[in-house]
Protein backbone atom coordinates (compact mmCIF):
# COMPACT_ATOMS: atom_id res chain seq x y z
CA UNK A 1 0.00 0.00 0.00
CA UNK A 2 1.67 3.22 -0.81
CA UNK A 3 1.56 6.30 1.49
CA UNK A 4 -0.36 9.52 1.30
CA UNK A 5 1.28 11.76 -0.92
CA UNK A 6 0.74 15.28 -2.15
CA UNK A 7 1.80 15.82 -5.72
CA UNK A 8 2.23 18.65 -8.03
CA UNK A 9 2.82 18.92 -11.89
CA UNK A 10 3.05 22.40 -14.18
CA UNK A 11 4.52 23.56 -17.50
CA UNK A 12 5.88 26.91 -15.79
CA UNK A 13 6.66 27.80 -19.71
CA UNK A 14 10.05 28.71 -20.56
CA UNK A 15 9.39 32.25 -21.39
CA UNK A 16 7.52 32.92 -18.23
CA UNK A 17 7.98 36.49 -17.35
CA UNK A 18 6.71 36.00 -13.74
CA UNK A 19 9.81 33.89 -12.64
CA UNK A 20 9.52 35.84 -8.96
CA UNK A 21 5.90 34.95 -8.42
CA UNK A 22 6.36 31.33 -10.18
CA UNK A 23 9.17 30.41 -7.66
CA UNK A 24 7.06 31.92 -4.53
CA UNK A 25 4.99 29.52 -5.57
CA UNK A 26 6.33 26.40 -5.83
CA UNK A 27 8.43 27.45 -2.23
CA UNK A 28 5.12 27.46 -0.71
CA UNK A 29 3.36 24.93 -1.69
CA UNK A 30 3.23 21.60 0.55
CA UNK A 31 4.16 18.84 -1.64
CA UNK A 32 5.93 15.41 -1.74
CA UNK A 33 6.63 15.72 -5.36
CA UNK A 34 6.55 18.73 -7.34
CA UNK A 35 7.09 17.32 -11.50
CA UNK A 36 7.65 20.72 -13.57
CA UNK A 37 8.37 20.86 -17.35
CA UNK A 38 9.72 23.75 -19.63
CA UNK A 39 11.88 24.92 -16.08
CA UNK A 40 14.20 27.56 -17.66
CA UNK A 41 17.97 27.08 -16.91
CA UNK A 42 18.18 29.84 -14.96
CA UNK A 43 15.36 28.72 -12.99
CA UNK A 44 17.41 25.45 -11.66
CA UNK A 45 19.30 27.51 -9.25
CA UNK A 46 16.58 28.85 -7.15
CA UNK A 47 14.70 25.28 -6.98
CA UNK A 48 18.26 23.71 -5.50
CA UNK A 49 18.16 26.48 -3.43
CA UNK A 50 15.10 24.80 -1.58
CA UNK A 51 15.00 22.14 1.02
CA UNK A 52 14.21 18.71 -1.54
CA UNK A 53 15.54 16.25 -3.54
CA UNK A 54 16.08 16.94 -6.90
CA UNK A 55 16.28 15.08 -10.48
CA UNK A 56 16.69 17.08 -13.60
CA UNK A 57 17.02 16.72 -17.03
CA UNK A 58 17.25 18.37 -20.36
CA UNK A 59 13.82 19.27 -21.63
CA UNK A 60 14.84 20.30 -25.15
CA UNK A 61 16.88 22.86 -26.73
CA UNK A 62 15.44 25.71 -29.02
CA UNK A 63 17.57 25.75 -31.99
CA UNK A 64 15.30 28.97 -33.74
CA UNK A 65 15.57 32.51 -33.26
CA UNK A 66 17.13 33.26 -29.84
CA UNK A 67 18.47 29.46 -29.05
CA UNK A 68 17.57 28.10 -25.20
CA UNK A 69 17.57 24.92 -23.11
CA UNK A 70 14.81 23.97 -20.61
CA UNK A 71 13.96 21.24 -18.51
CA UNK A 72 11.88 19.04 -16.55
CA UNK A 73 12.56 18.37 -12.99
CA UNK A 74 11.61 16.24 -10.41
CA UNK A 75 11.25 18.20 -6.86
CA UNK A 76 10.70 15.15 -3.43
CA UNK A 77 10.10 15.34 -0.03
CA UNK A 78 11.97 12.20 -0.06
CA UNK A 79 15.46 10.64 -1.16
CA UNK A 80 15.64 10.25 -5.07
CA UNK A 81 17.85 6.80 -4.95
CA UNK A 82 18.37 6.83 -9.14
CA UNK A 83 17.14 8.48 -11.67
CA UNK A 84 17.15 8.15 -15.52
CA UNK A 85 17.23 10.29 -19.23
CA UNK A 86 14.61 8.62 -21.57
CA UNK A 87 15.46 10.01 -25.02
CA UNK A 88 12.99 11.43 -27.83
CA UNK A 89 13.50 10.70 -31.14
CA UNK A 90 13.78 13.96 -33.14
CA UNK A 91 10.88 14.58 -35.80
CA UNK A 92 11.77 17.32 -37.49
CA UNK A 93 13.40 15.32 -40.70
CA UNK A 94 9.77 13.88 -40.42
CA UNK A 95 7.35 17.06 -40.91
CA UNK A 96 6.10 18.15 -43.96
CA UNK A 97 6.63 22.13 -45.37
CA UNK A 98 3.19 23.19 -43.90
CA UNK A 99 4.88 22.02 -40.07
CA UNK A 100 7.92 23.53 -41.11
CA UNK A 101 6.44 27.01 -41.96
CA UNK A 102 3.99 26.81 -39.08
CA UNK A 103 7.00 26.58 -36.61
CA UNK A 104 8.91 29.55 -38.54
CA UNK A 105 5.87 31.72 -38.38
CA UNK A 106 4.84 31.26 -35.06
CA UNK A 107 8.58 31.70 -34.33
CA UNK A 108 7.97 35.22 -32.30
CA UNK A 109 5.84 33.69 -30.10
CA UNK A 110 8.40 30.75 -28.92
CA UNK A 111 7.97 28.52 -31.58
CA UNK A 112 11.19 26.69 -32.59
CA UNK A 113 12.49 23.91 -33.60
CA UNK A 114 13.36 21.24 -31.05
CA UNK A 115 16.18 19.32 -30.40
CA UNK A 116 17.53 16.35 -27.39
CA UNK A 117 13.89 16.21 -26.18
CA UNK A 118 13.38 13.92 -23.04
CA UNK A 119 11.72 12.70 -20.29
CA UNK A 120 12.71 11.62 -16.54
CA UNK A 121 12.09 9.19 -14.69
CA UNK A 122 13.35 8.87 -10.80
CA UNK A 123 12.85 6.46 -7.70
CA UNK A 124 12.15 7.60 -4.66
CA UNK A 125 12.11 6.17 -1.11
CA UNK A 126 9.06 6.45 1.50
CA UNK A 127 8.75 5.29 4.43
CA UNK A 128 6.14 2.31 2.61
CA UNK A 129 8.73 1.67 -0.09
CA UNK A 130 9.99 2.76 -3.66
CA UNK A 131 7.81 4.71 -5.47
CA UNK A 132 8.62 5.16 -8.88
CA UNK A 133 7.81 8.50 -10.58
CA UNK A 134 8.35 9.46 -14.27
CA UNK A 135 7.86 13.33 -15.44
CA UNK A 136 7.01 13.62 -19.06
CA UNK A 137 6.38 16.28 -21.74
CA UNK A 138 4.93 14.76 -24.53
CA UNK A 139 5.48 16.26 -28.52
CA UNK A 140 3.47 19.19 -29.88
CA UNK A 141 3.26 17.07 -33.42
CA UNK A 142 0.26 14.27 -34.03
CA UNK A 143 -1.49 12.19 -31.80
CA UNK A 144 0.28 9.21 -32.76
CA UNK A 145 3.32 10.48 -32.15
CA UNK A 146 2.51 11.66 -28.67
CA UNK A 147 0.49 7.89 -27.55
CA UNK A 148 4.51 6.50 -29.29
CA UNK A 149 6.23 8.53 -26.87
CA UNK A 150 4.25 7.90 -23.55
CA UNK A 151 4.09 3.62 -24.37
CA UNK A 152 7.77 4.02 -24.89
CA UNK A 153 8.32 6.60 -21.23
CA UNK A 154 5.96 3.95 -19.39
CA UNK A 155 8.34 0.79 -20.94
CA UNK A 156 10.28 1.39 -18.16
CA UNK A 157 7.81 1.34 -15.50
CA UNK A 158 7.88 -1.76 -13.13
CA UNK A 159 4.42 -2.84 -12.50
CA UNK A 160 5.66 -4.18 -8.74
CA UNK A 161 6.30 -0.24 -7.86
CA UNK A 162 3.82 2.08 -7.02
CA UNK A 163 4.07 4.26 -10.06
CA UNK A 164 2.96 8.28 -10.80
CA UNK A 165 3.15 9.61 -13.79
CA UNK A 166 3.15 13.61 -14.11
CA UNK A 167 3.55 16.04 -16.85
CA UNK A 168 2.06 17.54 -20.03
CA UNK A 169 0.91 15.46 -22.49
CA UNK A 170 -0.09 17.84 -24.90
CA UNK A 171 -3.34 15.98 -25.52
CA UNK A 172 -5.75 18.18 -27.77
CA UNK A 173 -9.39 16.98 -27.66
CA UNK A 174 -11.16 20.61 -28.98
CA UNK A 175 -12.44 21.52 -32.17
CA UNK A 176 -10.75 24.87 -31.64
CA UNK A 177 -7.31 23.33 -31.82
CA UNK A 178 -7.26 20.19 -33.06
CA UNK A 179 -6.30 21.67 -36.87
CA UNK A 180 -3.09 21.74 -35.21
CA UNK A 181 -3.01 17.74 -35.50
CA UNK A 182 -3.19 18.71 -39.28
CA UNK A 183 -0.84 21.37 -39.64
CA UNK A 184 1.88 18.95 -37.58
CA UNK A 185 2.07 17.07 -39.68
CA UNK A 186 -1.23 14.47 -39.17
CA UNK A 187 -4.04 13.17 -41.53
CA UNK A 188 -6.94 15.28 -42.03
CA UNK A 189 -9.10 12.86 -39.58
CA UNK A 190 -6.82 13.59 -36.63
CA UNK A 191 -8.35 17.71 -37.00
CA UNK A 192 -11.72 16.45 -37.21
CA UNK A 193 -12.04 13.74 -35.01
CA UNK A 194 -10.95 15.89 -32.59
CA UNK A 195 -12.17 13.44 -29.24
CA UNK A 196 -10.36 10.33 -31.14
CA UNK A 197 -6.82 11.34 -29.42
CA UNK A 198 -8.39 11.64 -25.33
CA UNK A 199 -10.46 8.35 -25.90
CA UNK A 200 -7.39 5.71 -27.48
CA UNK A 201 -4.86 7.71 -24.76
CA UNK A 202 -7.55 7.12 -21.68
CA UNK A 203 -7.63 3.28 -23.14
CA UNK A 204 -3.50 3.41 -22.78
CA UNK A 205 -3.78 4.25 -19.17
CA UNK A 206 -6.49 1.57 -18.22
CA UNK A 207 -3.99 -1.14 -19.57
CA UNK A 208 -0.77 0.29 -17.80
CA UNK A 209 -3.45 0.68 -14.62
CA UNK A 210 -3.18 4.35 -14.43
CA UNK A 211 -5.58 6.33 -12.95
CA UNK A 212 -5.90 9.98 -14.47
CA UNK A 213 -7.16 11.89 -11.19
CA UNK A 214 -8.33 15.02 -13.07
CA UNK A 215 -10.42 13.25 -16.06
CA UNK A 216 -12.37 15.75 -17.65
CA UNK A 217 -10.56 19.07 -16.17
CA UNK A 218 -9.00 21.88 -18.48
CA UNK A 219 -5.63 22.25 -17.37
CA UNK A 220 -4.96 25.07 -20.61
CA UNK A 221 -7.48 27.80 -21.66
CA UNK A 222 -6.43 28.28 -24.60
CA UNK A 223 -6.93 24.87 -25.97
CA UNK A 224 -10.09 23.89 -23.60
CA UNK A 225 -8.16 20.51 -23.19
CA UNK A 226 -6.36 18.41 -20.32
CA UNK A 227 -3.03 18.97 -21.62
CA UNK A 228 -1.52 17.85 -17.99
CA UNK A 229 -2.11 14.92 -16.06
CA UNK A 230 -1.23 13.43 -12.80
CA UNK A 231 -1.75 9.43 -13.25
CA UNK A 232 -1.19 7.15 -10.05
CA UNK A 233 -1.20 3.72 -10.32
CA UNK A 234 -4.11 1.11 -8.18
CA UNK A 235 -1.82 1.29 -5.06
CA UNK A 236 -2.72 5.06 -4.57
CA UNK A 237 -6.27 6.29 -3.28
CA UNK A 238 -7.35 9.36 -4.55
CA UNK A 239 -8.16 11.60 -1.95
CA UNK A 240 -8.41 15.16 -3.59
CA UNK A 241 -7.82 16.85 -7.65
CA UNK A 242 -7.32 20.00 -8.18
CA UNK A 243 -6.90 22.25 -11.50
CA UNK A 244 -4.92 25.42 -9.29
CA UNK A 245 -6.69 29.11 -10.65
CA UNK A 246 -3.63 31.02 -11.02
CA UNK A 247 -1.30 30.12 -13.47
CA UNK A 248 1.87 32.15 -12.39
CA UNK A 249 2.85 33.87 -15.89
CA UNK A 250 2.57 30.59 -17.41
CA UNK A 251 -0.11 29.52 -20.41
CA UNK A 252 -0.74 25.83 -18.24
CA UNK A 253 -1.98 25.84 -15.01
CA UNK A 254 -0.82 24.00 -11.86
CA UNK A 255 -2.35 20.74 -11.29
CA UNK A 256 -2.49 18.97 -7.54
CA UNK A 257 -3.35 15.27 -6.24
CA UNK A 258 -3.56 14.30 -2.43
CA UNK A 259 -3.30 10.71 -2.20
CA UNK A 260 -4.77 8.47 0.80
Amino acid sequence: MAQNMKIYSWNMLFRNRELDRAFEFIKKSDFDIFCLQEVPDEFLKRLRSLPYHLAETVDANHLFRVPNTHRVVILSRYEIVQNKRISFPDYWSELPWRAKALVWLLGPLGWSKRTNRAALVADIITLKGTVRIFNLHLVLATPEKRLREFEQALADRDRDLPTIVCGDFNTLQSPRVSLLNWLLGGRASDALFYNRERTRIEVSFIEHQLTNALAGGITHPLSQSQLDHILVSHSFSIKNADVIADRFGSDHHPIKVETE
